[in-house]
């Protein structure tokens, strides 16, 4: 509307008062806007109908301007607004008694727990997004009713400048009346015109401002919105991952204290064996000490325990004889046996052969009994088992690991046990007394390894049959070839060989075991009215030894000779005839000299002849029935009745030979 046609007013007092109630109603818009009660902001304004049009135009301009900051208020404060669910959903802000209590943090350890409270706090979350949107929506809804409100309060601005223009021609009439303040109207019409120019100019900058800024804050909502939306999700990604690693963190943690202990407790054992260790060093350097201590007086009591054993076996005599009696065979039981031999009870060393015959006298006939008593070094009856037999040898044959020569032979008229004695049976319990020494030089040998001593052992098998030497370890090609060595007796320096004699070396038991298998096979046997297996000849096996000290410095050589004798037999009883005869001839001739020889070696003075020479069996033995050996004598006993004859002849011949005092032995030592 243009200004400047209005009339002057009439008066003074009427322009004052134009003038003045413009400015009661500038104080007016936002808060009649903002109000609950439209209606009310509407009644003000009707009341004011005498304004002129420039007042009310002034008056509607604000009501654009107040909406903008509503609006933008609403905005920020759907935005910014913390207020609790209830509030926002017109709840009393005030009652918390439907709050829940903060619950209480659940244990490292309770990750199920835990999972179940943040499934719960998302479901919070999500209730609390919905209202949110709710809120959002009604603030939208009221930013409308503002909208028609001020849509409302345009279309009353319209109404006031309608009656404006009514005013207008009412006060048509008051134009004259307000011709003489032109001057002074006009003058404050053009400083309100600049006024109004820069509160437009102001008005239309805040509009602009506020514009941008509501844009602004628009896309700033929109962008905050989805990346909301964004950080919910990655919040849930990372609460999963929080958790897995709190779990985890839990975890290592636990093993980080496992470890730890584990580790202190480590140390502190390390510690403890390093202590335990020093402390066993120190006591195994006090006790290698002790220990060479213990081995010098260990070889020490060796040596005093060899001189003691030589002096026992010297003071029960260098020549003793052991009596075995056989027991009686399967087919032996139906004929007497066992009734002419009374061993003693209370001993085992003495027993008696008693001979029974008739006797004529006048007025009858009486049985006449004969008594013939033995005392020997030990006596062994029917039962005794061939392991008994070599404990009480054992001894003995130890001497030859300590450099002396050992005669043991088997003495007695044919069938009476000899060669089972020497050699046995073929079950491993019934082994004799030449596997049996030579398993115990071998297992004494590597005793005495631990005190410094090392032996080299060979072996030799030889026969003498018909006065000849035979040699029964020659190979199967050399017997096969049929030519017969000579083999001679050499005696050089107290070391009895055999030329041309196969010597074995050997290292163990389970070979000599080979040696004697294939020696067994190749020996004289024959049958006679006295033995089905009678052995025609006298068998002689020797084991020689040579052994060395490392540790003192000493050696020493030994032989141990085994020997099985061929059986004293008589011709009436054998019936032997033709070859029989000849080695029955054979044998008996050389036994006898083997007791020319045990009786010149006991009896005989200082430069006395001992017949070696009659015999190629007393010429062998030599040097093992001298001073120099260590000699034993089985005399074996038939227990058949039938033989009390030749049980009587071997026991006065072994009698003989126990009473014999050969002299002392002496041992080959370096």
């Amino acid at each position: 509307m243009d200004k400047s046609k209005l009339r002057p007013p009439s008066n003074f007092s009427r322009t004052k008062m134009l003038t003045e109630k413009p400015k009661e109603k500038e104080e007016f818009p936002v808060n009649t806007i903002t109000s609950k009660n439209p209606s009310n902001s509407l009644a003000s304004k009707r009341a004011v109908t005498s304004a002129p049009s420039m007042t009310a135009a002034k008056q509607t301009r604000p009501i654009t301007k107040v909406s903008g900051a509503a609006t933008a208020s609403v905005t920020q404060a759907a935005k910014k607004q913390p207020t609790p669910l209830s509030t926002a959903t017109g709840g009393n802000p005030g009652a918390n008694s439907d709050v829940p209590p903060a619950k209480r943090k659940r244990a490292a350890w309770d990750v199920k727990g835990r999972l179940e409270d943040m499934e719960e706090y998302s479901k919070d979350t999500a209730a609390k997004l919905g209202d949110s949107q709710r809120l959002i929506n009604g603030l939208t809804d009221k930013l409308n009713e503002g909208q028609e409100k001020i849509n409302q309060l345009v279309d009353f601005k319209q109404s006031l400048e309608s009656q404006f223009q009514m005013k207008q021609v009412e006060n048509g009439e008051i134009a004259g009346k307000l011709r003489n303040l032109e001057a002074e109207l006009e003058n404050t019409r053009q400083k309100h015109s600049i006024e109004l120019s820069s509160i437009k100019m102001n008005h239309a900058q805040e509009l602009s401002a506020a514009n941008a800024r509501e844009s602004s804050l628009q896309s700033t909502l929109n962008e905050t919105q989805a990346r909301l939306s964004s950080l919910q999700s990655e919040s849930i990604i990372f609460q999963s991952i929080i958790s897995s690693h709190s779990s985890t963190i839990v975890s290592l943690e636990s093993q980080i204290r496992s470890w730890t202990a584990k580790s202190d407790a480590t140390e502190r054992v390390l510690i403890e064996k390093d202590a335990l260790i020093k402390n066993l060093e120190e006591r195994c350097a006090t006790s290698e000490i002790r220990v060479n201590e213990l081995e010098a007086e260990i070889r020490s009591g060796e040596a005093a325990r060899r001189r003691l054993h030589n002096m026992v076996q010297e003071l029960k005599g260098n020549v003793r004889v052991f009596c075995r009696i056989r027991p009686p065979l399967q087919s032996e039981l139906s004929i007497p046996v066992l009734s002419h031999i009374k061993l003693n009870p209370q001993d085992d060393k003495s027993m008696e052969i008693i001979s029974t015959g008739d006797s004529s006298a006048i007025g009858g006939s009486n049985t006449m009994t004969k008594s013939y008593p033995f005392s020997f070094d030990k006596i062994f009856p029917p039962s005794t088992s061939q392991m008994t037999v070599f404990d009480e040898i054992s001894q003995l044959v130890q001497s030859a690991l300590d450099g002396y020569n050992v005669c043991i032979f088997a003495y007695g008229q044919t069938g009476s046990g000899k060669t089972y004695t020497m050699e046995g049976g073929k079950d491993m319990t019934d082994i004799g007394v030449i596997p049996r020494a030579v398993g115990q030089i071998f297992e004494a040998a590597a005793w005495l390894e631990g005190k410094g001593w090392s032996y080299l052992f060979e072996t030799s098998f030889l026969e003498i049959y018909n006065e000849s030497i035979r040699d029964l370890l020659v190979s199967s090609s050399s017997a096969a070839a049929g030519t017969t060595p000579k083999y001679d007796i050499k005696h050089e320096g107290g070391v009895t060989r055999v030329t041309d004699l196969t010597v074995v070396p050997v290292t163990g038991g389970d070979e000599v075991q080979s040696l004697l298998r294939r020696a067994s096979t190749n020996r004289a046997v024959a049958a006679t009215n006295s033995n089905e297996h009678s052995s025609r000849s006298h068998s002689v096996f020797t084991l020689r030894l040579k052994g060395t000290n490392s540790l003192t410095g000493e050696s020493c050589e030994g032989t141990l000779n085994l020997i099985d004798l061929a059986g004293s037999e008589r011709l009436s009883v054998s019936g032997s005839t033709g070859d029989r005869l000849k080695e029955t001839q054979a044998i008996n001739k050389s036994l006898s000299a083997l007791g020319d020889v045990i009786f010149a070696l006991g009896g005989k003075e200082s430069g006395g002849h001992v017949p070696y020479r009659n015999s190629k069996l007393t010429y062998l033995l030599q040097n093992s029935l001298g001073g120099n050996s260590k000699t034993l004598m089985f005399v074996n006993v038939s227990p058949l009745t039938a033989s009390f004859g030749e049980t009587l002849c071997s026991l006065r011949f072994a009698t003989k030979v126990n009473s014999c005092q050969i002299g002392t032995a002496r041992a080959s030592k370096k």
